[in-house]
Order: C-alpha cells, then sequence, then structure tokens
C-alpha cells in the first residue's frame, strides 16, 4: 500500500492510497471459491457448483463487496500509519492518476485540532449564594394548593383566576380563517396563553354574555397567513367556575404522599426537594459561566465537519419537538444554518471538556455517579427501585456519568478562576435567565 497525505488547510487533508490490483483480484477469487461451499444453484448440490457459475452469479457482488472492504481496511491502516485522528467523516473521492496494475482513492477528512487551554486566572465567576426559607415552603404549598384546585361555578363578571368555557369565531375580511374558531375552548384567566386582546375581552363578561371585538396579531406571529393582519372575533362566555383550594392539613399532605399526614414532615420534604432544586441551579449558573470562560481563554480551531453535523441534529431535534407540539414547521422557515453558532459553541465544548478529562483525569468516578443517582431517585417514592433500575443496565448511567463530568471540570475551573460570592434570592435564581 502507498499513501500520501495532503494539507489543505488547518485541519482538512487529503490522503491518496494506493494498493495493487492483484491484491484485491486475489481476495475476490479467494471469496469466490468459499461461496463454492455454500452457493445453491439448480440442478447442483450444495459444495458442488461449478467456480465459472458461481463467478457469473456472484462476481459483481463480491467485487463490490470486496473494494468496499479495501477502502475501509486501507483508510484505516493509512490513518493509523500516519497517526490521524479523523474529525466525522471522510469524503471519498477516486483516481484516475495511477498505473494499470494499480487501485486507489482519496480521502479528504479534517482532524481534530490542537487544543491549548488558557490562563483562567484572570476570569472572574460569580457564584449564587442562596438558602430555602420558610418563605419559599410557603411559596411552594401556595403552588401546590393552585395546581390541586377545583373549580365551582359563579354567577358574577369575569376575573382573573376565573376558568371560563367559551365559543368563539374570528374573520378576517369577513372570511373565517384557520385556527380562528373553537367550541367549548377552555381558558384560565391571568396565565397569559390566549393572545391578550381576548383575555381582555372576557374581563368583566358574565355567563352566557356575548361580545364582538377587533384584534390585531403581532407581526411576529407564529400564523403567517394572520401576522399582523386586524381580525373580528365574537366571543360567548357559556359558564365560568372560580378555583376553590384545598385546605392544608392532613388529607391536603397524604395527597402529595406523606403517608401519616403530618404537615410537619410534609415541609420538611418540601425543603429538601427545593434544596436540591436550588442546588441544580446553582450549578447551572456556574455550568454557564464556566463554559463562557473555557471557549474565551481556550485556543482551538473547530472541524466545520463536527459543527455540521451538530447543527443537523439540533435542527432535526428542535423541527421533531415542534411537530410534536403541532407547530406547522414548514411556516417558520427555519433552515440548518440557524443552528450553526449554537453547533460551534456546543462542540468547541465538548472538544476542550474531553480534552480537560484526558490531561487533567478528570473522569466519573463510580461514588459521584452514583451519588447523582440516589439524588434523583429521591423524587419517586420508592427511591431504592429506581436506584436498582438504573444499575440493571449500564446504558441508563450514561447521563449521570455526564453530569459527574461536568461537575469535575466546572471544579476544576472554579479553583483557577477568580470566584465571588454573591447572595441571590431563592426566587431569583428559580425564575427563568432573561
Amino acid at each position: 500500500m502507498q499513501t500520501t497525505l495532503e494539507t489543505l488547510g488547518q485541519l482538512e487533508r487529503r490522503l491518496h492510497v494506493a494498493v495493487p490490483k492483484a491484491q484485491i483480484e486475489e481476495e475476490i477469487q479467494r471469496r469466490l471459491v468459499e461461496l463454492t461451499k455454500t452457493a445453491k444453484v439448480p440442478g447442483f448440490r450444495p459444495g458442488k457448483v461449478p467456480l465459472k457459475m458461481v463467478a457469473q452469479q456472484y462476481g459483481p457482488k463480491v467485487r463490490s463487496d470486496v473494494i468496499s472492504d479495501t477502502v475501509q481496511a486501507s483508510l484505516s491502516d493509512a490513518l493509523r500509519d500516519q497517526n490521524l485522528r479523523v474529525a466525522g467523516f471522510p469524503r471519498i473521492e477516486p483516481r484516475q492518476d495511477l498505473a494499470e496494475d494499480q487501485f486507489g482513492f482519496s480521502a479528504v477528512f479534517e482532524i481534530y485540532p490542537e487544543i491549548k487551554l488558557g490562563d483562567l486566572s484572570t476570569v472572574t465567576i460569580t457564584r449564587p449564594v442562596a438558602e430555602v426559607t420558610a418563605e419559599d415552603v410557603d411559596r411552594t404549598i401556595e403552588i401546590l394548593r393552585k395546581q390541586r384546585a377545583r373549580y365551582e361555578p359563579v354567577a358574577r363578571p369575569a376575573r382573573a383566576g376565573d376558568r371560563a368555557i367559551v365559543d368563539f369565531t374570528g374573520t378576517i375580511e369577513g372570511v373565517e380563517f384557520p385556527g380562528g374558531q373553537a367550541r367549548d375552548f377552555t381558558i384560565t384567566l391571568g396565565q397569559g396563553k390566549m393572545l391578550p386582546g381576548i383575555e381582555d375581552a372576557l374581563e368583566g363578561m358574565s355567563a352566557g354574555e356575548s361580545k364582538s371585538f377587533d384584534l390585531m396579531f403581532p407581526t411576529d406571529y407564529h400564523g403567517k397567513e394572520v401576522a399582523g393582519r386586524q381580525a373580528h372575533f365574537v366571543l360567548t362566555l357559556k359558564s365560568l367556575s372560580e378555583p376553590q383550594l384545598p385546605q392544608v392539613d392532613q388529607e391536603f399532605a397524604k395527597s402529595l404522599g406523606i403517608a401519616n399526614g403530618s404537615l410537619d414532615e410534609l415541609r420538611s420534604d418540601i425543603a429538601a426537594n427545593l434544596t436540591v432544586e436550588l442546588r441544580r441551579k446553582v450549578e447551572a449558573r456556574l455550568k454557564e459561566q464556566a463554559v463562557k470562560a473555557l471557549l474565551a481563554t481556550t485556543q482551538l480551531v473547530v472541524p466545520k465537519t463536527l459543527v455540521e453535523l451538530e447543527a443537523k441534529n439540533l435542527y432535526e431535534r428542535t423541527m421533531s419537538e415542534l411537530r410534536n407540539r403541532s407547530v406547522k414547521t414548514e411556516e417558520l422557515g427555519l433552515e440548518v444554518e440557524a443552528f450553526w453558532p449554537q453547533a460551534e459553541e456546543r462542540v468547541a465544548f465538548s472538544l476542550i471538556l474531553n480534552e480537560l478529562v484526558r490531561t487533567q483525569q478528570l473522569h466519573a468516578r463510580p461514588e459521584q455517579i452514583r451519588m447523582l443517582v440516589e439524588e434523583s431517585a429521591q423524587s419517586f417514592e420508592q427511591p431504592e427501585s429506581v436506584i436498582r433500575w438504573h444499575y440493571e443496565d449500564p446504558s441508563r448511567l450514561n447521563e449521570y456519568e455526564v453530569r459527574a463530568v461536568e461537575r469535575n471540570v466546572i471544579e476544576w475551573v472554579l479553583q483557577r478562576a477568580k470566584v465571588e460570592d454573591q447572595p441571590t434570592p431563592f426566587l431569583a435564581l428559580m425564575e427563568p435567565a432573561a
């Protein structure tokens, strides 16, 4: 086998490979001989089919298989001999510049970059410091009460918090449009799930009343056929009910999994769950800053091949999620290119993370994985069963291994950066980032 390596760019390479055609012909012949032992041809017993007939029937496929296998094997050998780590998948090109007795191809690919970690001592990371208070537990209990509310009919004007059953019909220039009509549709006032104009129209209405009003769709509305246009709606409030919250008593505690109905135990459980959630939020803030610090201080060239693959994966995953939510994805105009910046950052961090794990020995330890599994299992009624289930199949531990590695990397960054503790209210950490 003859190989020649050509440098096309910072990471891009072209590897030329040539092997003797006699080697290929020899392998083809060997496989055909093997086939004579098992080939089935009418009129011949197994193992008695003439080689010529086997070659006529199976020759083209055998030749194709041998050539494919030769390309894969010779490429693997050549990459190993050249000590090259390929990023993504090589593009195979035929060669026309060879002697008659040679078979060859060229493989174009990118290699993994050299990664130079930078100085993190100049980076400042803010670490939120928060605790779960009695007020946070009270607030959570109120949320749980609202989630278990019963709705009772009321005979009064609608107000925030009420549940309304409505019929409505929308038209644009006198013509109904898709999605603009509904019957027995449920709206909870104040949740903000409907266009503001519809909830505004419901305010003050009583069951049995109807109202007509105009509504301007936002220019960035997901339905392109109505975006930026004015519609006329006719709305009928069929029934109205208000929430009745359960009392915070033993029955309420039992409904939340406290078998003895103890309110003190309920509050303790809620505080423990909030503490776990708080820890995760703090970790997320630290991870976000650690990632930015590593990306800003590390020198590397990101392989375009890997970014392209990651952008495609992000695009397909996003489109699938949108379709599952009944969004008409064809109207969004999303293209793979829109995910390129996010993909480039994700690939860069993945390369840096792998380099840190390799050079700094930041692999996940079994006790770390076990701790994460146990932490996750505490939210279930039978934690031990959940833990056993995870350890029955090692693949179920992959997610926890990744999280443990990320924790190790974050800790490694914190040990080298300047860390400033910042007192932060619990609610400020729980709110989504702006």
